[in-house]
């Protein structure tokens, strides 16, 4: 009997030893990438805020950073650059109305560049500083184009007047001249949709001549990325530039208005990623170019510098339009909205500020982990 039981816990023992122990799978917490970032109101150097100049778009130049006005914007800040100094937010200077070369003037659509034009965005040419883009958007509030014009360009793929892409160049005395302007075709099957009011609003450009366009919504609602090869050919002609559509890994939405309001490119080693502005989530997307990772999106909290009035506080909507990098600093510029900025004014000491629909400068540390 005793030999018995001993047989028995042998055997058992034996068996146990063998007996694949079950992995245990810890899975870490997922990291929380969300920033918080305190904007100060980008005021004059008599000290006055910036009034209304609906800024939208973003660059950098010799350490200083460049906006340019919407249509929306007060009259008087309309068709120039703003320079900025971003250490200090302290606007420098503004450049004169802009000038326009006799190729713009003779094009079909120097009415409407000359009036109140839409610019949205801005992109460097990485070949030449002295060389900026910028794009139209809402053109509803212009006259039609001329039959002959119209004839010519009514295929947009898109809106009934065409998206335009525009070239300034800096001239000697340090203005700048619209120089050259070419629409932008959407091909059919892009299914871009006709939303005069949410069309591109962010350029980037890589230093191969490839220029990257945000749009706001297609007709299913979702925010998308195109193309085109800005080459030294580019404004030989005056023909529509039929736009094409990189693989990136975009995220997409069941339902609801996810617009990019900006996009600027940075590079990581051998990497390129483009950074946008996701305005109404509050998000930066770090888009992979070379399309193999899925989109990284990068809650942002955004607030106000105190005063002796008050703490620093949350802003209920920031509406963040133009953004750049600048060596290890990502700058945002917001474009106040008319509608929801008073909403902000929960400081009474900011109130006038959030009336003149001032702007507010945000910077924010770039993270390596939002490149990997």
């Amino acid at each position: 009997m005793l030999k018995h039981a001993l047989l028995i816990c042998v055997t058992a023992l034996i068996i146990t030893a063998c007996s694949e122990t079950e992995e245990v799978i810890i899975t870490s917490e997922k990291e929380d990438l969300t920033v918080i970032t305190v904007g100060n109101w980008i005021t004059q150097q008599n000290g006055k805020v910036m009034f209304d100049p609906q800024t939208s778009g973003l660059v950098a130049i010799n350490d200083k950073l460049l906006t340019i006005a919407d249509a929306s914007a007060d009259k008087s800040q309309q068709l120039k650059l703003h320079s900025i100094d971003p250490a200090t937010s302290t606007l420098l200077s503004s450049s004169s109305t802009f000038s326009f070369s006799t190729k713009v003037r003779r094009s079909c659509f120097y009415n409407y560049l000359s009036a109140e034009p839409d610019l949205e965005a801005l992109a460097v040419d990485p070949r030449d500083a002295n060389v900026i883009y910028t794009v139209t958007e809402d053109a509803t509030r212009t006259g039609a184009l001329s039959p002959r014009c119209e004839s010519k360009y009514s295929t947009t793929g898109s809106t009934d007047y065409p998206t335009l892409l525009v070239r300034l160049a800096r001239k000697a005395n340090g203005d700048f001249a619209m120089t050259h302007v070419r629409p932008l075709q959407f091909p059919a099957s892009f299914n871009v949709g006709n939303f005069p009011n949410d069309g591109i609003e962010g350029i980037a450009m890589d230093a191969d001549g490839t220029m990257y366009l945000g749009l706001e919504k297609d007709i299913a609602g979702q925010p998308r990325i195109f193309s085109v090869n800005v080459d030294d050919n580019f404004f030989s002609t005056t023909d529509f530039a039929v736009v094409k559509e990189p693989a990136l890994l975009l995220p997409e939405f069941p339902s609801g208005n996810h617009p990019i309001n900006g996009l600027t490119l940075h590079k990581v080693n051998d990497r390129a990623f483009l950074i946008a502005a996701a305005r109404n989530d509050d998000e930066l997307w770090i888009i992979d170019v070379a399309g193999e990772q899925t989109t990284l999106r990068v809650p942002v909290t955004f607030m106000v510098k105190g005063t002796e009035a008050c703490e620093d506080y949350v802003m209920d909507n920031a509406s963040m339009e133009g953004l750049v990098t600048l060596e290890n600093t990502l700058w945002i510029i917001n474009d106040p909205w008319e509608k929801n900025y008073l909403k902000n004014a929960s400081c009474k000491a900011d109130e006038e500020k959030y009336k003149d629909l001032a702007p507010l400068l945000f910077s924010v540390p770039l993270n390596d982990a939002w490149f990997q």
